[in-house]
């Protein structure tokens, strides 16, 4: 197979998904035109070369459905050439759509490719698609379906974390993006988003908190506990007996933030680079998902994190920095115990629980962010890895050139 590159990596800022966030009047289409503009410009990319675009959405309803990739091709302006589809990997949807992407250039089939995600949360509320898992008891019931935070609460009770323990780490993601922003580490990626006048409406991810503290987070209910109270927590421990009593430990402040954002990534040949006079920033070396245990859901990224190491031909000493997506504390936690790896090298800018996970699009927004850190440290290779919602996970790996 030829080898897959990546050439660029750009991201709107993460607004507050609530209708009082900076980005909540922001069109997600609009949120994509601001992105495809700027990979245009940045390389004064002829875009009639480019063969595909392969977009990440969660919602994809309202103003985020109809294929939004192939109608943010047109919006911004690109050649009617370019196709465009839109995938739905719940919270991998980012990812995926840049492995697809990866696999479209080794295979020789394409040349070059955008891909990347979208997701209005302020508008879009998740979970207004429906969907059986969620909306139809008789198929809920018998996947034994439970909220995501429900199985956060069972991942941190079987673990034994405290709360305690997953608030500070909630409070050094904050600290870690509040210095990281401070000191421009994500300058390079950020586009920031303007209004129709040309106003910026936001240059900077909106939810992280200098000021975060454990004695702050100690104030903050509970999340779960009321879900749990309605019959969830029945059903977890109809699957986990031994867990005996879930502790609810997750809340807003542990857990990943809702909001608005978007990210894109330019996948292509060597080939291709050459021609168009594009230096390549990384090589992609392999990629993996998996399924896993649909109702505790939440522990894929490692069994995807060794499938994709396997599938290199590389162990967790080989990986320089490690992106994994902190939908909750715990997740991150169990992760990190069970791939053995040094918490230094993890989330070194801070993650979802400081920035927000903006459901199709954080994939996206986590390789760029682990490739501008790899630059920036002058480190080889990094791992990025989710879990992903009804029990999967998903991970690629990548190396410098």
């Amino acid at each position: 197979m030829a080898e897959a590159f990546i050439y660029d990596a750009v991201r709107t800022p993460r607004g507050r998904g609530k209708k009082k966030g900076a980005l909540h009047e922001v069109r997600p289409i609009d949120l994509l035109r601001g992105l495809f503009c700027a990979i245009e410009s940045r390389h004064h990319l002829n875009t009639q070369r480019v063969d595909d675009v392969v977009l990440g959405c969660v919602t994809p309803i309202g103003e985020q459905g109809a294929n939004i990739a192939r109608t943010a091709v047109l919006y911004s302006g690109w050649p009617m050439s370019v196709p465009g589809v839109t995938l739905n990997r719940f919270c991998a949807s980012g990812l995926e759509s840049v492995n697809l992407a990866a696999a479209k250039v080794a295979s020789g089939m394409d040349q070059l490719v955008v891909a990347g995600g979208v997701e209005s949360m302020s508008r879009w509320p998740m979970g207004s698609d429906g969907g059986a898992i969620f909306m139809d008891p008789l198929v809920n019931g018998d996947q034994g379906f439970v909220p995501q935070g429900i199985s956060a609460d069972v991942i941190a009770s079987l673990e034994g974390y405290t709360r305690e323990e997953l608030d500070q780490f909630a409070m050094l993601s904050h600290q870690k993006a509040h210095t990281a922003t401070e000191a421009g580490h994500f300058a390079k990626s950020i586009i920031p988003v303007q209004d129709i006048n040309g106003l910026t409406l936001l240059a900077q991810d909106e939810t992280i908190r200098a000021d975060a503290s454990l004695n702050s987070m100690s104030q903050l209910e509970p999340s779960f506990a009321g879900m749990g109270e309605m019959g969830f927590d029945a059903t977890a421990l109809s699957k986990y007996p031994t867990v005996g009593q879930i502790r609810h430990v997750h809340h807003a402040g542990n857990s990943s933030g809702i909001v608005d954002g978007a990210a894109l990534i330019l996948v292509g040949s060597r080939q291709m680079g050459q021609e168009l006079n594009m230096k390549p920033r990384a090589v992609i070396r392999s990629w993996a998902v998996v399924g896993s245990e649909p109702t505790i859901m939440l522990t894929g990224p490692a069994p995807a994190s060794r499938k994709a190491l396997e599938l290199a031909g590389m162990e967790t000493s080989d990986i320089d920095l490690f992106e994994i997506n902190e939908a909750f504390a715990a997740v991150v936690l169990k992760a990190v115990a069970d791939l053995r790896l040094n918490r230094d090298q993890v989330n070194v800018n801070g993650g979802a629980i400081a920035m927000g996970h903006p459901l199709g699009a954080t994939g996206a927004v986590i390789l760029g962010t682990l490739l501008d850190e790899l630059e920036r440290r002058d480190l080889t290779t990094g791992l990025a890895t989710l879990c992903v919602g009804a029990g999967m996970g998903i991970a690629t790996i990548i190396e410098r050139v």
